[in-house]
């Protein structure tokens, strides 16, 4: 059990002793925040843990400020705006190290009377795509590498400044310089050890391709365990940087001039038992030797991956990180180990998987993970074979798909997708569609400082 791990009887004394004062009982909401409430220990324990507790239905349907955004089904001011139920998931009981004397647990969400399962909380979109693969033998695992900004100013100062003229920690690119690492690690430290001691297992950090930009890994592990590591992750390096009285950023281009940040997810299918990579083996396709699951999960995920590129950008700030040599992707094709390709296929035997490199650090990672193994499943149901292995410069072959280039263009391509309406349901597709469209509007409405930059004084 990965340190910081706790079962109620191990929490119980730890409440009676004043070791934990406080449990957060908390959800992600549709951006990958982690809302929810500061309950006491004891109160936790007396009545949270076997009962759940109660939060405002809005928090799935709200946009960034917290606007109660009309026109969704789930809930609305007609509707009187009630609550869900948020039961805590008990296998996700831990420390929250970064916080003095904090247990955190992650709970899933249903509506009174009856207990129906909310399926438009992004946790319980992921959790049945797992459960389609378990019904099918099989246990998705993978990792991710999300990609941070770190800045010497505060968030309030850099909210005083407007958001401009911000410091980052560094001043060079620093991709896998250990000398500029070592000047971060009094930040990347704190966040590995926050993490360390609160049951998510990091494997390492290294500079990444822009100033004061950093990559932290996180250990392989089932797909669900890993997008709630993920947001677990984001959200604590966002509180240990507050504390320290620095920021971070995940925004996938915070600086148009510097690279962008990346989620890349690396995925592969096991036996329920963990002990076999499905992946591994089969028929060789150029230098990678893969089974039939391999390449029809390749190939599934490949031929839905432009309809599904809202669920791995998910905001008009997301599409300015697709730009030609900067690491991230234009075109959908694979390659073996070529960073110029959306999905760069990688190690061999057990280690064997796919990393897509679409997702951006900006994307919700229960929905970036739900999109990549239901396109993955449908593959397999369907023996869906990749196009060839392409080899050479992505960049430079115009003839490929393309990634969609904005928010626009992606919420089309989600809307004509019969594959989401029967992978996600109804539901969740109509859901998903009118949040985008809200992220589309606000946006819209936004006089920008690059407008009154350029239209002031010469428009």
């Amino acid at each position: 059990m990965p340190t910081g791990r706790l079962t109620l009887e191990e929490l119980a004394p730890l409440v009676e002793n004043g070791e934990i004062e406080t449990v957060l009982a908390v959800f992600p909401d549709w951006y990958g925040r982690l809302v929810g409430k500061r309950a006491t220990g004891r109160f936790f324990l007396d009545s949270i843990a076997g009962h759940g507790l109660h939060a405002c239905d809005y928090l799935l349907a709200c946009d960034m400020e917290m606007d109660p955004v009309p026109g969704y089904a789930f809930a609305s001011w007609e509707a009187g705006y009630g609550d869900v139920k948020a039961t805590p998931d008990l296998s996700t009981l831990r420390r929250a190290a970064w916080l003095p004397k904090t247990a955190l647990v992650l709970c899933d969400l249903s509506k009174e009377p009856g207990d129906r399962p909310v399926e438009v909380a992004p946790r319980r979109i992921l959790a049945r795509q797992m459960e389609r693969a378990r019904g099918l033998d099989f246990l998705p695992q993978g990792g991710s590498e999300i990609e941070v900004y770190l800045f010497r100013d505060s968030y309030d100062a850099a909210r005083a400044k407007d958001w401009h003229d911000l410091e980052p920690f560094g001043s060079y690119v620093e991709d896998y310089h250990i000398l500029q690492g070592t000047k971060e690690e009094p930040l990347v430290g704190a966040i590995v050890r926050g993490l360390e001691g609160s049951a998510v297992p990091v494997e390492s950090s290294k500079g990444e391709w822009g100033p004061g930009q950093q990559e932290i890994n996180l250990e392989y592990s089932p797909l669900l365990e890993q997008a709630d590591r993920n947001v677990l992750y984001k959200h604590a390096a966002k509180e240990i940087a507050h504390s320290l009285g620095f920021s971070v950023t995940f925004m996938a281009k915070w600086n148009e001039r510097l690279a962008g940040s990346s989620m890349h997810q690396h995925v592969s299918l096991w036996d329920l038992s963990a002990d076999r990579n499905l992946f591994a083996g089969g028929k060789a396709l150029g230098p990678v030797h893969g089974s039939e699951l391999f390449r029809w999960f390749l190939g599934g995920w490949m031929a839905h991956a432009a309809e599904l590129s809202a669920f791995y950008a998910p905001n008009v700030n997301s599409y300015k990180r697709y730009q030609a040599g900067s690491f991230a992707p234009t075109a959908i094709a694979w390659s073996h180990d070529n960073r110029t390709a959306g999905f760069r296929v990688v190690g061999e035997g057990k280690s064997l998987r796919i990393e897509c490199r679409i997702p951006g650090a900006d994307a919700n990672p229960y929905l970036a993970y739900a999109a990549s193994l239901a396109a993955g499943l449908k593959g397999i149901a369907e023996k869906i074979e990749p196009p060839p292995i392409f080899r050479g410069d992505v960049y430079a072959a115009k003839a490929l798909p393309q990634v969609p280039k904005t928010l626009r263009e992606a919420i089309a391509s989600l809307e004509k997708s019969a594959f989401a309406r029967e992978a996600f349901g109804e539901e969740v597709h109509a859901h998903y569609l009118h949040f985008l469209r809200t992220e589309q509007r606000k946006f819209d409405e936004v006089v920008t400082c690059w407008e009154r930059a350029r239209f002031f004084e010469r428009g």
